[in-house]
């Protein structure tokens, strides 16, 4: 892991594409902004796992498990 310690308005750059400005610091909350191609998904920790353990769930789902669908 890289840490780096930055003020307000300072920034970083990753991979000369995404660019992290500390747009303020609170007490123990930092808020970001994040410039990044639109091609680059950006989650906060939490939601990303959220949505891995979602994908993983459903992978796991048989087809005995889902209610079945009446046609009419």
């Amino acid at each position: 892991m890289l840490i780096l310690s930055r003020k307000r308005d300072e920034k970083i750059i990753i991979d000369g594409k995404i660019e992290v400005t500390i747009v303020e610091v609170k007490g123990d909350q930092v808020k970001l902004g994040i410039v990044a191609p639109q091609s680059v998904k950006i989650y906060r920790h939490e939601v990303f796992r959220s949505i891995e353990k979602e994908n993983t769930d459903a992978q796991h789902t048989l087809a005995t498990d889902l209610p079945t669908l009446e046609l009419r």
